[in-house]
C-alpha cells in the first residue's frame, strides 16, 4: 500500500496525474529511513532535515507537518505493508502541488509514503566484491542545492548507467573543482591511518544523515582523527580504505578502485557503533 496525503492506495493504482511538478520539474524533495520493528532510525535528524529543504525550496510547510505526524504516517504505512516487527526501508516524498510552469501557482505540497522490506534489522558490512571509477562527463556544482535531497537526479541516473555499462558497483562523483564528493547514493570516506576523511558540504556533497551521525562516532572516539576536507582523486589511491554512507545500507566498504585493492577493517569497527547510535536513536 502506498499512503498519499493519508489515504492508503495498493501500490498499482495510479495517484499522480502528467500535471505533477516532480515529474515535470523535479519540485519534489526526499528522505529514505530505515526502520526497525517500529523504530525509525535517526528520524529526527530526517526530520529536520526534511523541514530545513523545504524552508529552502519556498515550499509551505502544512500545520500537521510535525514530527509526531509524519511518525504515526510512516507507521501506520508501515502496518498496513505486515513490516512492524521487521525491518523496512521507507521513502518519504514532499512536491510542490500542481499548477503553473517554472513559477509555481501555489506553495502547498502533498506527501508520499512508500515502504520496502529489508533483508537485515541491522547495519551490517558486505565484504563482496565492489569495485568503483570515477565519473568525469558532468560534475556537481559546489552550492546549497547540491547538499539536499531532492529529485533533481539526473547526474547521478546517468553515472549509474555509466556503472551498469562498464561492470562497477558504483561511481565516485566529483564537483566543478575536480574534487571528489561522494559516491552516486552516499557520502564518502576515505581512510588513512587513523584519519578518517570525508568532504565538506561545500564541496557540493549530500548533508547526509549518516554522515553527520559517523562524523559523530568519529569525534567522539580516542582511536580516530576525523577531517573534513576536500579530498583530491590522487588520494584514492593512497587510502588504506574507502566507504560509503547512506541510510539504508548503512556503511559499504569499496573493495577496489583501479588497480589499488582495500581493506574493511575500519568499517568493520564503525558499523558496530553505527548500530549501536541507531539502537538508540540519537
Amino acid at each position: 500500500m502506498i499512503n498519499c496525503n493519508g489515504s492508503l492506495y495498493p501500490e498499482d493504482q495510479e495517484i499522480l496525474t502528467h500535471s505533477n511538478r516532480g515529474l515535470k520539474y523535479g519540485d519534489a524533495l526526499f528522505e529514505t529511513v530505515r526502520c526497525v520493528n517500529g523504530t525509525l532510525f535517526f528520524w529526527e535528524d530526517h526530520y529536520f532535515r526534511l523541514m530545513a529543504s523545504m524552508r529552502i525550496l519556498r515550499m509551505e510547510i502544512p500545520m500537521e507537518f510535525t514530527l509526531e505526524f509524519l511518525e504515526e504516517e510512516i507507521k501506520r504505512t508501515i502496518a498496513e505493508n505486515n513490516g512492524a516487527d521487521k525491518a523496512v526501508r521507507v521513502r518519504l516524498t514532499i512536491f510542490r502541488n500542481e499548477g503553473g510552469l517554472y513559477a509555481p501557482e501555489t506553495n502547498d505540497v502533498s506527501y508520499i509514503i512508500e515502504t520496502k522490506l529489508l533483508d537485515s534489522p541491522f547495519y551490517v558490512i558486505n565484504e563482496g566484491d565492489y569495485e568503483v571509477e570515477l565519473f568525469k562527463d558532468y560534475y556537481v556544482n559546489k552550492d546549497m542545492l547540491s547538499s539536499l535531497k531532492t529529485t533533481n537526479k539526473i547526474l547521478n541516473v546517468v553515472a549509474s548507467v555509466y556503472a551498469q555499462e562498464n561492470g562497477y558497483a558504483n561511481c565516485l562523483l566529483v564537483n566543478t573543482d575536480k574534487q571528489v564528493v561522494e559516491a552516486i547514493n552516499g557520502n564518502l570516506f576515505v581512510v588513512k591511518g587513523d584519519t578518517v576523511k570525508t568532504p565538506p558540504l561545500a564541496d557540493g556533497c549530500l548533508n547526509g544523515i549518516v554522515r553527520k551521525k559517523l562524523m559523530e562516532v568519529i569525534e567522539a572516539s580516542e582511536e580516530f582523527q576525523l577531517v573534513e576536507e576536500s579530498i583530491s582523486p590522487f588520494e584514492l589511491q593512497k587510502a588504506d580504505e574507502l566507504f560509503i554512507t547512506n541510510s539504508v545500507v548503512g556503511i559499504q566498504p569499496i573493495s577496489k578502485y583501479r588497480k589499488k585493492v582495500f581493506s574493511n577493517t575500519i568499517a568493520k569497527k564503525l558499523v558496530g557503533k553505527l548500530n549501536a547510535r541507531a539502537r538508540m536513536g540519537s
